[in-house]
């Protein structure tokens, strides 16, 4: 099933004029207090904006890979990071508000690819991924555009209601994702939507509690919605 998916989505891209698909490249990566990370990096075919993809908690890159190769058809540089404690990065999983060095690593690493626009950089994230965007986005204004899988106001004490003001009144563009069955997610995205001036793209999932990338599972066509998104705001 999951191959036909990304048969179905690259077909799409492709027929509507997508770049060719790079090879993947494992890389290591370093947080500022000196934890050793992991990512997969996806290269974009010619100087192109970049997108940062962030996953949820227990889980890893791998949660992105359909995503990842969607985007980077598409024309984009992709980076897929392991948080520290997730994947193939070291650290622990305790204390989630370390994470941020990671989400920041990763972005600084981008900045300094001579194929990224170093200033047009997107960040897509999914449940505490979503929270470490925001709180990214906010501290970067490299940052352009991010989408939201199931955000929270606060995730496990890390609260990002301050960053997303701020976000949005440097009229940042966000896409915003969330399931009627997942009620405090739907509460912050309707509350986040309603923040600023900038480009905003609320989706609604009905009749499931789907949350973060399960909800790509539910409704796969919300990959090729997360590529329109950033081909948007981005390109």
């Amino acid at each position: 099933m999951r191959r036909r998916l990304v048969l179905a989505v690259a077909a799409a891209v492709f027929a509507s004029g997508g770049a060719r698909l790079e090879a993947a490249e494992t890389i290591a990566l370093r947080a500022t207090d000196g934890t050793a990370l992991s990512a997969v990096w996806h290269a974009p075919a010619r100087l192109a904006p970049a997108v940062l993809l962030v996953h949820m908690l227990t889980r890893s890159h791998a949660e992105w890979d359909l995503t990842a190769q969607a985007l980077n058809a598409s024309g984009f540089g992709v980076l897929a990071l392991d948080l520290r404690g997730h994947g193939a990065s070291e650290g622990s999983i305790s204390g989630l508000g370390s994470m941020q060095q990671d989400v920041q690593a990763a972005l600084d690493w981008l900045k300094t690819r001579p194929d990224v626009l170093s200033n047009r950089l997107g960040i897509t994230g999914a449940s505490l991924g979503a929270t470490l965007a925001v709180l990214a986005a906010a501290a970067d204004p490299a940052v352009r555009s991010i989408a939201l899988l199931s955000p929270a106001a606060e995730y496990r004490g890390l609260r990002c209601e301050a960053a997303m003001r701020r976000f949005a009144e440097r009229s940042g563009a966000v896409m915003l994702v969330a399931s009627t069955g997942d009620p405090y997610a739907l509460r912050s995205a309707h509350h986040f939507e309603a923040m600023g001036t900038g480009s905003r793209d609320l989706r609604v999932v009905d009749d499931t509690n789907a949350h973060g990338t399960t909800l790509l599972n539910v409704r796969p066509d919300l990959v090729t919605s997360l590529v329109d998104w950033f081909r948007r705001s981005l390109l």
